[in-house]
């Protein structure tokens, strides 16, 4: 697991969809045809919502074998592999600059991964429902607040929160049929 990280929350900047599609470009053209489509998914990809600069992508795949055999394609573009990591069916790597500030994380899936839907939900969720967007980050200065060295207490702290919305996102989100191969940034 990476070691927990100090906690900055920044105003929405405009620069995050750009940065994600560059991301995602390289990833793309590192992994070929086994990448079916990237997501850019977290606090970055709702437009004015506060976050920490940390670009999430949600990089599907056609089969997380292939993905794992094309480990060293990922971590020649500078992330950090760490596996599942706590999440069945999950890729996660982190991406920092050289003096160790993180800069992105993946969040692999396999296309038809029941979790991709969950993340999806939540995005178009926040960006369709202002005041939803902005209890949230309400809620993410609060984690912040008490626990500001820590990025592990801090996703803890709001992850109740996150699981109450993101019910009523999946509710929600089950009316709009949407095809999750597209909207992908």
């Amino acid at each position: 697991m990476p070691p927990p990280i100090p906690v900055t929350l920044v105003e929405y900047n405009a620069d995050w969809p750009g940065m994600a599609a560059g991301y995602a470009a390289c990833l793309k053209q590192a992994l070929g045809s086994s990448l079916v489509i990237v997501h850019h998914i977290g606090s970055t990809s709702v437009p004015g919502l506060g976050a920490k600069p940390i670009i999430d992508l949600m990089p599907l795949v056609t089969d997380l074998a292939v993905l794992d055999q094309q480990r060293q394609h990922v971590e020649a573009l500078g992330y950090v592999w760490h596996g599942e990591l706590g999440i069945s069916g999950r890729r996660y790597c982190t991406l920092s600059d050289k003096i160790g500030i993180r800069l992105g994380q993946l969040h692999f899936f396999k296309a038809d991964s029941p979790d991709v839907r969950r993340h999806i939900a939540f995005r178009d969720y926040l960006r369709t429902h202002p005041e939803a967007a902005r209890a949230y980050e309400h809620e993410k200065r609060r984690a912040r607040d008490l626990h500001p060295d820590d990025s592990h207490a801090y996703t803890d702290k709001k992850a109740a929160w996150i699981q109450v919305i993101e019910a009523k996102a999946l509710i929600w989100f089950e009316t709009r049929e949407p095809d999750l191969r597209r909207n992908s940034t």
